[in-house]
Parts: C-alpha cells; sequence; structure tokens
C-alpha cells in the first residue's frame, strides 16, 4: 500500500491542477465575450457617427410652378372662384384675359318689323396666379373642383439652392475684390487715366455685384410664391336676341304722282338755267354779230 501512496497522491494533485485551470478558462470566457460584444458596438457606433455626418451643403430650395388646361362649366364663375380662393390664401391675380370668341352670327327675319339674330360663341380665360408655397396644392386641389375635363396639368419644382449658393458666393469675391480695388484707388491711384480705368472697373464689379442680389430676390420670391397659370375653356354657347329690322330705303320713296311733278320742275329750272347761261354770254354774241356784219359789208365792197 505505501508503495502506491506517492502514485496517487500525483494523480490527485495533477487532477486539482486541471479542474482549477477548467474553472478559470470557464470564469474567463464570459469577459472575453463581454469585450468582443463591447467592441462590435463600438465599432458600429463609430460607422453609424461616420454615415450621419452631414455633409456642408445649402438646404434645397424649390420653385414650384404649375400649368393647368382644362374646360369648366362656366369659365366666368370658375373664374371668381379662383380669383376668391387665391385672395383667402395669401396670394394675387397677375394676369388674367376673360374673352368671348365667335365663330358664327346668323339673322333670320321672323316679320317684317323684326328678325332674330343666334349668335354661336366660345368663353375662354387665361389666368396667371401667384401664392404663397405652401398654399399652392391646397389651390390645386381647389381648382380640381371646377374641372369637367381636364387637358393636361403640368407641376413643376426646380432646386435653385445651387444657383443661391453660386450668386452668393459671386457676392462675395465681387465684395472683396471692390474692396481691395477701392483700397488701391485711394492709395496707389497717382494718375487721373489710371483712377478714372480703376472706377470704370469698380463700377462694372458694383454692377456684377448687384445683378447677383436680384437675381436672388428674384429667385427668393419665386420661392416663397409659386406660379400658377390656368387655361380654363367651355362648351361653345349660343345665344339668341329679337331685334327690329332696319326700314328700307324704298319705304321713304314717293309716289308716282309726286315724282312726275318733281320731274317737270327739274325741267323747268333747267330751262331756265339755259336761258340765264345764254343771257349770261351776250357781250359775245353782239360781238360776234358785229363782225359778221363788218365781215359782209367788206365783202360787198
Amino acid at each position: 500500500m505505501n508503495k502506491h501512496l506517492p502514485f496517487a497522491t500525483a494523480v490527485l494533485l495533477a487532477s486539482f491542477v486541471i479542474s482549477c485551470k477548467q474553472s478559470e478558462a470557464t470564469n474567463d470566457e464570459p469577459n472575453s465575450v463581454s469585450n468582443a460584444s463591447a467592441t462590435t458596438t463600438d465599432s458600429v457606433t463609430s460607422v453609424s457617427n461616420t454615415t450621419q455626418t452631414p455633409l456642408n451643403a445649402p438646404l434645397r430650395k424649390f420653385v414650384r410652378t404649375a400649368d393647368i388646361k382644362c374646360k369648366v362649366k362656366d369659365v366666368y364663375h370658375s373664374t371668381e372662384m379662383i380669383e376668391d380662393a387665391t385672395k383667402s390664401f395669401g396670394g394675387f391675380v397677375t394676369y388674367t384675359n376673360l374673352q368671348s370668341t365667335v365663330s358664327n352670327e346668323d339673322q333670320t327675319k321672323i316679320s317684317p318689323d323684326s328678325s332674330l339674330v343666334t349668335t354661336k360663341y366660345k368663353v375662354e380665360n387665361n389666368i396667371t396666379l401667384r401664392v404663397p408655397n405652401q398654399k399652392m396644392d391646397t389651390l390645386v386641389k381647389c381648382i380640381a373642383k371646377q374641372v369637367g375635363f381636364l387637358n393636361y396639368r403640368v407641376i413643376k419644382a426646380d432646386d435653385v439652392s445651387l444657383q443661391l449658393l453660386s450668386n452668393k458666393l459671386a457676392q462675395h469675391r465681387s465684395e472683396n475684390s471692390e474692396s481691395r480695388l477701392a483700397k488701391d484707388i485711394d492709395t496707389k491711384g497717382k494718375i487721373l487715366n489710371q483712377v478714372m480705368d480703376a472706377e470704370a472697373v469698380l463700377d462694372t464689379k458694383k454692377e456684377a455685384k448687384d445683378e447677383k442680389t436680384i437675381q436672388n430676390l428674384s429667385l427668393k420670391d419665386q420661392i416663397n410664391y409659386s406660379t400658377l397659370k390656368l387655361e380654363l375653356y367651355q362648351d361653345p354657347s349660343i345665344k339668341q336676341v329679337l331685334v327690329a329690322n332696319e326700314k328700307s330705303i324704298n319705304a321713304y320713296r314717293p309716289n308716282i304722282g309726286l315724282q312726275v311733278w318733281d320731274s317737270v320742275k327739274t325741267g323747268w329750272f333747267t330751262l331756265e338755267a339755259i336761258i340765264a347761261f345764254v343771257i349770261l354770254l351776250w357781250p359775245f354774241l353782239l360781238l360776234g354779230g358785229l363782225g359778221v356784219w363788218g365781215y359782209r359789208s367788206f365783202l360787198k365792197k
């Protein structure tokens, strides 16, 4: 028994050491998993932060326009409704052209003193509206309630944010150039011709800056107020009106007896005129007679 005791002791010690190492490995495994999870989370967070970094780009600005052509029941009534709706939404009308075009007109005599005038015509209106951008869709829906037949509806949204940014940058460049040029004129401009040339260049740069400023103001106005162009029309209409006939000139002709009497008087007046004309020529007749008498007397001698 004593011979086997050291061997048994060694086996027990080896088993104890192996079990301790397994327990340490088991205790260390959750920590490694949690560390790996933390590392993964950090990497995802870093990727997320990198993805969500905003770009240094300008906010989008849209110029919205709409072109609509449609048939309505009554152009005049629809025009009033659209104009009232535009004003209620804070917009205004910049152009309207309501007109009637006559396609045909006939006149039928129904009695000696009256006739029926039949007129065929069509009514149409071209309207241009400006309405706040946020109210454009609402106004389009109001217009849709009046539509009987839609020819087309075109809605556009042009992104002008880059154009605004370009104009703004151009303004800054022009301002810096103006300030440097003005400083050079004050400090270095000695000769009158040089100063005048520099002033002309400065005026050109100011004009370019003002043009960009006006362009930006125009774009901002178009961004704030959308533009709608409408073409309204209705079915051809017919209108009939009873009018009095104009009397013919024959109704005022005198009877035959009066015409004969007028002819007699006209002939007598003509005869009087001839006699008066002959009498008017008596000096020439007298001279002619004397000439003939003298000529005959001379021949006899």
